[in-house]
């Protein structure tokens, strides 16, 4: 198999950090390639000085593609030799069509004048490439995130890609839209279309790839064959040691009940007559981690906003109890006073201030701890934040920088120090190690299992089954807005979980 892709020695610095060291990478025509690595590896950071994100001249290295010392300027230096990049965060305009998208900045047209016929007709017979029957007028913001990670391809496939790089791709994706995109990488590969991934979903990279690349630190560590791949050699070269046990271990002493919601009931915020939480009653005791397990669209995350400060839903009604006294959450200043904390699964959108350094992200929810009779302590913030920073072992040269260049690892670790700052009782967590390595992961568990140990009460939403059975005491499963039932530790299995689901919904399907 011929070489399509070499590159040798790449190395990229940014203000106190040296992000890539040295690393080397060869790819062959028409494989699919996997790289791996810890947040803060360098996959992405690689992949954008290929891709003419970072231009030549701004690292050090050499790139060889076809053979040819490449020394691409922009990202449209890359596009036109068919190297093609699709980002974790979507680049679609969501008010234009489908259409408009595919050939945005690419535009189907002749003396200035754009082909309408002509550019539908493309957009139809590239969405029956990538599997879909849309229209070609359809606005793209009116389709789920699964579609439009499809789209991306079909935009890919209008260019004339050779080389596609995928960055985390399914990491937004349910299951089964997760399944039709590996299923469509693997027909893109039998047309001969080379694809590099960036995945933490080490059985997708299992499924698909034909070799691996793992970086550690800004290195290359090894790459392995198709014969190779094993989710234990790539964690191991992922973070350096063996992780035998993905859990820590934890003594649970589950005291007192801490947390008592009862009669919980909320109506969909727009759509008039639909009920998404349905009586919904469950305790979280001090020192316990609670699970509530569940099937895309059960209620999991309307069930959380709508307790912490009813941040989602209308006519709410039930009881939220803690210490045993009823308490007030009807807006969320209410609701961090009376002891609560939600670390929303959209860390991004919902949990950051994405362009704002780390110090001012780590106070926002507590500003009357770093302020005097109304006036914030700059000294005070700085302080608190270089406190947590150490504590929660966040990489990052400074707490003043900004938030949107910390690995999805360390953004996470943010969110959490901003919560924990505010000294909750009870903190919910909602898919908390989403789109972050295992070795991060191993971090977060053990923050939760060291709030457990301090007395507090911890709830966790997670559609990833082991990790609920690996970190729980007792699991709630949820289906269609309804708990309908609890497992305890020694109880509860994946097969336990589904069998819940299934029995309580004859329609339920597994993706």
């Amino acid at each position: 198999m011929a070489t399509l892709l070499e590159m040798r020695g790449i190395s990229k610095v940014f203000p106190g950090v040296r992000a890539l060291d040295h690393v080397n990478l060869t790819v062959e025509q028409g494989e699919i390639h996997a790289i791996c690595g810890e947040n803060g590896a360098g996959k992405s950071t690689l992949m954008k000085v290929l891709s003419g994100v970072y231009p030549h001249g701004s690292y050090d290295g050499e790139i060889f593609y076809d053979g040819t010392l490449l020394a691409n300027r922009s990202i449209r230096d890359s596009e036109a030799k068919g190297i093609i990049i699709i980002h974790q965060e979507l680049a679609l305009v969501p008010l234009l069509s489908i259409a408009e998208n595919l050939f945005l900045g690419n535009e189907v047209a002749s003396g200035g004048i754009i082909n309408w016929p002509r550019a539908f007709q493309m957009t139809g017979e590239l969405l029956k490439k990538v599997g879909l029957d849309e229209a070609p007028t359809t606005q793209v913001g009116k389709l789920g995130v699964g579609k439009q990670q499809l789209i991306e391809i079909a935009k890919a496939l209008a260019k004339d890609v050779r080389l596609l790089i995928l960055d985390e791709p399914t990491a937004a994706l349910q299951e089964n839209d997760s399944q039709k995109l590996l299923d469509l990488m693997l027909e893109l590969k039998a047309q001969g279309v080379t694809q590099i991934i960036i995945s933490h979903k080490l059985n997708e990279i299992g499924r698909v790839a034909d070799r691996i690349t793992i970086l550690r630190d800004g290195a290359t560590v090894s790459t392995l064959s198709k014969a190779e791949i094993s989710e234990e050699r790539i964690i191991r070269d992922m973070v350096g040691r063996d992780m035998a046990h993905r859990y820590p271990e934890r003594d649970s002493h589950p005291g007192e009940v801490l947390m008592d919601v009862s009669g919980w009931s909320v109506w969909h915020p727009e759509q008039q007559g639909r009920q998404m939480i349905r009586d919904a009653a469950f305790t979280v005791r001090k020192g316990e981690i609670v699970g509530i397990a569940g099937l895309m669209g059960a209620g999991r995350t309307e069930l959380a906003m709508s307790i912490f400060g009813h941040a989602y839903g209308r006519d709410i009604s039930g009881t939220v109890k803690m210490g045993g006294k009823v308490v007030d959450t009807s807006s969320v200043t209410k609701a961090i006073a009376a002891g609560l904390a939600y670390v929303t699964e959209d860390r991004k959108q919902l949990g950051l201030v994405l362009d704002e350094p780390i110090v001012r992200n780590i106070t926002l929810a507590n500003l009357a701890g770093v302020a005097t009779r109304g006036v914030l302590s700059r000294g005070r913030e700085q302080q608190v934040a270089e406190e947590y920073r150490r504590a929660m072992s966040i990489r990052t040269p400074s707490v003043f920088q900004k938030v949107v260049n910390l690995s999805g690892g360390n953004q996470q670790k943010v969110v959490l120090s901003k919560w924990l700052f505010a000294d909750p009782q009870v903190l919910i967590l909602d898919e908390p190690t989403r789109g972050i390595d295992v070795g991060a992961k191993f971090e977060i568990y053990s923050i939760m299992n060291e709030l457990a140990a301090q007395g507090r009460g911890v709830v966790m939403i997670s559609s990833e089954m082991p990790e609920l059975l690996g970190m729980c005491d007792r699991i709630y499963v949820m289906n269609e807005g309804r708990i309908v039932g609890e497992l305890t530790k020694a109880e509860a299995s994946q097969e336990r979980i589904m069998s819940l689901i299934l029995k309580n919904d004859g329609k339920a399907k597994v993706a």
